[in-house]
């Protein structure tokens, strides 16, 4: 084969990498039945694809030979360990009695196989920190290192996490499966959760340097957009749509917002300096659609009401048209459906500009004395806003020094010690 005909090749296999290892990965952990061995084949199929279709030429299905390769890769690995162990001689010969034709074995189920991925790596019985790490590692495809650099932790460390995560999914027999119908719903808001904390942590790192992680938010988005594509397939599923649709659109309204929420220095830009001109239209108009859709599904949860509620900021032309009356009758249901002292504290701001400042600050002072969110930045510095508006400089400062005691982002110090600066 000559030069270019290579370079074909290695331009192809690099290009099904990049867009279809996640899914070929997926079928074979479905069907070698391991997290471990079935990456292992997925990369020998990949090395194989670089040697044959080079003499062969590109196959006409190449995602099937992959899968079918990297079958044939696991069951050899199963066969060199079964003389050492002969308790996986039962599943190489059911291996082996199945399907050889490289479509039928690539075609079944393929859809279904993401979406078990997705509620595995999620599955309850897994730490919190460690379901977000394996969705990162495995649905994603985010090497070791990034996601270790993504949460300030060595690769070392979340290597082992990953491999606890595996051993506890294989020891506890967690099957590789869509949950039923009556399991679904606690399952689904786990998967969702895992999405909403890893685009909570891109959109708004929860320490370093940066403001933000784009990486992190851009997967997160993208794994919700793979359940919207894929629960409506599956019948169990798609009555869960909505809340789905919810969190998608809630993404892409906070997301919409990234190019205006930090100066070219880096340095935190507030919603209401922002300059709203830089924010993507065309994303808004996406979420702005999908949270109509699942508002009038009557079967919305949490995540559509937020989206709701960053439609309304969204659609301002400007921080002083935002409609904080809507706001507050939004978080109203949300607190309802949801309580938590952060939605209250959420809700005390829009009061605060919706009413009055002495009316968000009396709510959150109610939080505080109550000894909820005392170690949270967001709710010191939130009344340092208020009190300094109030013109009650001497509580300003005392709440900005609290808030930056309690931060572990750089630009939000540099915001908070500006403010404090500012209140004399």
């Amino acid at each position: 084969m000559n030069d270019a005909a290579d370079i074909k090749v290695r331009e192809t296999i690099d290009g099904l990498y990049r867009t279809e290892s996640r899914r070929i990965l997926s079928t074979l952990i479905r069907l070698l039945g391991d997290f471990d061995l079935a990456e292992e084949a997925m990369h020998d199929a990949f090395a194989a694809a670089m040697e044959k279709w080079a003499e062969e030429g590109i196959p006409a299905n190449p995602w099937a030979w992959l899968v079918s390769a990297g079958r044939f890769k696991g069951i050899d690995v199963m066969r060199r360990q079964s003389r050492k162990d002969e308790s996986s001689a039962d599943t190489i010969e059911q291996l082996e009695a199945e399907s050889n034709d490289p479509a039928e074995i690539a075609d079944r189920a393929v859809k279904d196989d993401e979406l078990r991925l997705i509620f595995t790596c999620c599955h309850p019985a897994l730490a919190p920190d460690a379901r977000i790490a394996l969705t990162l590692r495995e649905v994603c495809g985010l090497t070791t290192e990034e996601i270790a650099r993504a949460f300030l932790t060595t690769p070392s460390t979340l290597a082992q996490r990953i491999v606890r995560a595996k051993a506890k999914i294989r020891d506890a027999g967690i099957p590789y499966k869509v949950p039923s119908q009556e399991d679904l719903p606690e399952r689904l808001e786990a998967v969702l959760h895992v999405i909403y904390l890893v685009f909570n942590e891109g959109y708004s790192a929860s320490s370093g340097d940066s403001l933000t992680r784009a990486d992190l938010s851009g997967e997160a988005i993208r794994l919700g957009r793979l359940l919207l594509e894929l629960l409506p397939a599956n019948p169990q599923a798609a009555a869960f749509e909505p809340e789905v649709t919810g969190l998608v659109a809630l993404m892409l309204l906070q997301e919409s917002r990234r190019a205006a929420r930090s100066s070219a220095e880096g340095d935190l830009v507030l919603l209401e300096d922002q300059n709203r001109s830089l924010w993507n239209q065309e994303t808004i108009r996406e979420g702005t659609q999908l949270v109509r859709r699942a508002l009038a599904s009557q079967r919305f949860g949490t995540y559509t009401l937020q989206a709701a509620i960053a439609a309304v900021h969204a659609e301002a032309p400007t921080a002083a048209a935002t409609d904080w009356a809507q706001i507050v009758a939004l978080y109203d249901v949300l607190l309802q459906m949801a309580p938590s002292p952060v939605v209250e504290l959420n809700r005390a701001v829009a009061v605060a500009l919706s009413s009055s400042p002495e009316a968000g600050l009396q709510i959150i002072d109610g939080i505080l004395a109550r000894g909820d969110l005392s170690d949270y930045h967001l709710a010191h510095s939130a009344r340092a806003d208020l009190c300094r508006r109030l013109g009650r400089h001497a509580e300003a400062r005392e709440s900005y020094k609290r808030a930056l005691a309690l931060t572990r982002l750089e630009p939000e110090r540099r915001f908070l010690e500006r403010r404090l600066n500012e209140v004399v």
